[in-house]
Formats: C-alpha cells, sequence, structure tokens
C-alpha cells in the first residue's frame, strides 16, 4: 500500500492518513488557516490548509483519521503537500489513528532485558531503589511513548528506544573512563527523558499536557524523584539523590537550551553530550532513510536546517 513517503515529487495521490497536528494560524490577509502535519507508518509530512472555514477548524482536529488528496511537493528543502481535498474517515473505512503511528523497529523484550542488565550497574542503593521504583510506576508509559513531539525519536516506543541507545553508548564509555560513577551515567540517563510520560500526551497525535506546557520534563522529573524519596524514606538532603536531581536537571546541557542548572559533574556533562549526539544521529538518520543515495535530504530543521548528503558507496 502506498505511503507519503512512497511519493515523489509532483505525484498526486488520494490516501488515508492520521492528523498528527493541526495548528490553526493566520495568513497575512486575515483569514486563518490550518497548519497540518499528516501521518502515517512512512513518517508524517505537512500541508497548509488555507482560507478554513470555522467547520474546518472544528472538524479536522488531531487525532483524527481522513482521506487526503493531494499533489507531494517541496518547500525551502522540505517535503509538503498540496492539498486540493480532504474528508473524514467513513464507517467502514481504516479509521483506527494507530494504524499510522510510526513505530520503532526494536523490539520491547529486547529493550526490557538490555534495560534490567544495565540497573545491575547501579551500584549506590538509594539511586538504585529510585531508579526502580520510577520505573515500575511508569512501566507502560516508557515503552509506549516517544521521545519528542517532532524531531528525535518522534514515533511510538522512541522514548524506550532513546533511552536504551544512552545506555549503550553509556556502557562502551564506561569502558573506555573507567573512573566514571556509574551509577549516576546509567541513573541518570534512565531517568532523563521520563518526565515525558508527563509532559506529553502519548504516541497517537503527540501534544504536550498542560503540565507539560507550564513545568516541563525536567521539573516533571524533579518533582518525581522527590516524591519518590518520601515514599522510600530516602532522606532528600542524601548526597547521591542531590547528584541524580543534578544530572537530569542540567541534561540539556545550557541554561538558554531549557536546563535550571548547567553540568557540574563530569557524568553530568556526558549525559548532556550523549543526548544530543543520539539525538542528532536519530535525525540524521530519519532524514536518509528517505533520500536516495547521491542526493542531499530534506533540510532538518533543529539542526541549523542543514540538508545531509547520501553518498553512493557504502
Amino acid at each position: 500500500m502506498t505511503q507519503l513517503y512512497d511519493l515523489k515529487n509532483g505525484d498526486e495521490f488520494g490516501l488515508f492518513v492520521l492528523i498528527k497536528s493541526a495548528d490553526v494560524r493566520q495568513a497575512r490577509n486575515g483569514n486563518p488557516f490550518i497548519a497540518f502535519s499528516f501521518q502515517d507508518r512512512s513518517g508524517s509530512m505537512d500541508g497548509m490548509f488555507w482560507s478554513a472555514s470555522d467547520t474546518d477548524i472544528a472538524t479536522y482536529r488531531a487525532g483524527k483519521v481522513v482521506f487526503l488528496r493531494g499533489e507531494r511537493d517541496t518547500y525551502q528543502g522540505s517535503p509538503q503537500i498540496k492539498i486540493k481535498a480532504i474528508r473524514l474517515a467513513e464507517a467502514g473505512e481504516p479509521m483506527d489513528p494507530t494504524l499510522y503511528v510510526e513505530r520503532i523497529e526494536i523490539k520491547q523484550e529486547e529493550i526490557v532485558a538490555e534495560l534490567k542488565e544495565a540497573l545491575f550497574l547501579i551500584l549506590e542503593p538509594n539511586i538504585a531503589r529510585v531508579v526502580r521504583k520510577i520505573l515500575s510506576q511508569c512501566e507502560e508509559e516508557f515503552y509506549t511513548y516517544p521521545a519528542a513531539k517532532r524531531n528525535h525519536h518522534a514515533m511510538a516506543g522512541g522514548l524506550s528506544f532513546h533511552t536504551i541507545t544512552m545506555v549503550r553508548i553509556a556502557r562502551a564509555i564506561l569502558k573506555i573512563y573507567p573512573q566514571l560513577n556509574a551509577s549516576l551515567l546509567i541513573g541518570g540517563i534512565i531517568l532523563h527523558d521520563i518526565g515525558k510520560t508527563i509532559e506529553l500526551s502519548g504516541a497517537v497525535s503527540t501534544e504536550y499536557t498542560f503540565q507539560g506546557k507550564m513545568l516541563g520534563h525536567i521539573v516533571l522529573m524533579d518533582e518525581w524523584i522527590d516524591r519518590t524519596c518520601t515514599e522510600l524514606g530516602i532522606p532528600h538532603e542524601t548526597e547521591a539523590i542531590i547528584l541524580l536531581k543534578h544530572v537530569i536537571l542540567a541534561h540539556h546541557g545550557k541554561l538558554e537550551y531549557g536546563s535550571p542548572v548547567v553540568p557540574q559533574l563530569l557524568e553530568a556533562e556526558l549525559i548532556h553530550h550523549i543526548d544530543n549526539l543520539d539525538a542528532t544521529v536519530n535525525m540524521m538518520t530519519t532524514a536518509l532513510a528517505k533520500t536516495d543515495p547521491g542526493n542531499f535530504s530534506e533540510a532538518i530543521y533543529p539542526l541549523e536546517r542543514r540538508q545531509i548528503y547520501k553518498p553512493n558507496f557504502k
């Protein structure tokens, strides 16, 4: 069955797709329009619905499956859809949103097994108890949520996939630099993005929750650790807990990137770089998977709109 990323420039199509997001904006002439992001298992693609009526805005909302007629186009180096017609999916048509959600290729059982093995590297007892407790409280969400609304690992299971990839990198680094504190490094990586299970709404048409918009996943995780320490009877002023919280609070690296504090621990600095490394590789890999050899990828917005070249040889 044809999917969005099977299309070439100029191809006309009629496909069932999921509305991943539908942001209402105002054009220069004052008329409202809808900035859509449509999705199927192959990925997501944007499209503008000009001069949208109040009925259109009320009808075509995130999470709805629609039958879309359009033409594949390119805008500023990125694929885009020229919308020609759109309607809601009807009874008897494939209208289950989960049919159109991107999913990670690695099996959940594999991630679970690797994560259990990594937990034994956390030797500091208080960190070990906190990490295991928090994982047990969000087990389903951790393995099904995306790691972001857009950009990197923005697919079902992306949160756990991003986490276990970071754990793999950290385990390799521990062999090179055995002086690192494995409890802080592994424990901090496992917890660093779990706040996104509160910040985000889920894998289908991912949106920010009210708590996510107002607080963000870093603050939410800090509060979660505090609650867990209270439940486990661990004093909040315990050094290991303060340092665990620090590596999470600092994992965006800079204040202007959203971290309340900058890294002041070797392990905090490394978690920031490992996080950025895995996110960057995932964004580039995702773009290159949709690019033919000998060509440049679509523009990657978080990477200064750079286009990445895909070599002809392996």
